[in-house]
């Protein structure tokens, strides 16, 4: 099993939920977070005052799929949060040593 982070502008998140859904991932969880990589941020101004906004509102998708669903559901969140511009976020893939349902006491693919 495998836990996919994905890091995505806010207004791409119905697309990347109907993207997995279409390929078959039931559940998953979203956080707001803030962050920066090269984009680092931007300037505004406010009531004549330039300022540095250096943490932008992003989000984060966890999702825990089978070792056979990890490119679907990769290709899926990239064809979801894909816009072409700087910030469209990042992918990050880490093994998942065991998954325990509290409710059925299912262990392994089947808790997912």
């Amino acid at each position: 099993m495998k836990k996919i982070e994905a890091i995505i502008k806010p207004f791409k998140l119905e697309e990347v939920k109907e993207a997995l859904t279409e390929v078959g991932v039931v559940g998953m969880t979203v956080s707001e977070v803030k962050g920066f990589g090269r984009q680092k941020g931007h300037t505004e101004i406010y009531r004549g005052s330039e300022y540095t906004v250096d943490f932008l509102p992003k989000l984060k998708i966890e999702a825990v799929v089978a070792n056979t669903q990890l490119d679907a559901a990769i290709a899926a969140i990239i064809k979801g949060a894909k816009t072409g511009k700087i910030g469209d976020g990042k992918v990050f893939v880490s093994s998942i040593e065991q998954v325990i349902r509290i409710r059925t006491g299912e262990t392994g693919e089947l808790a997912v």
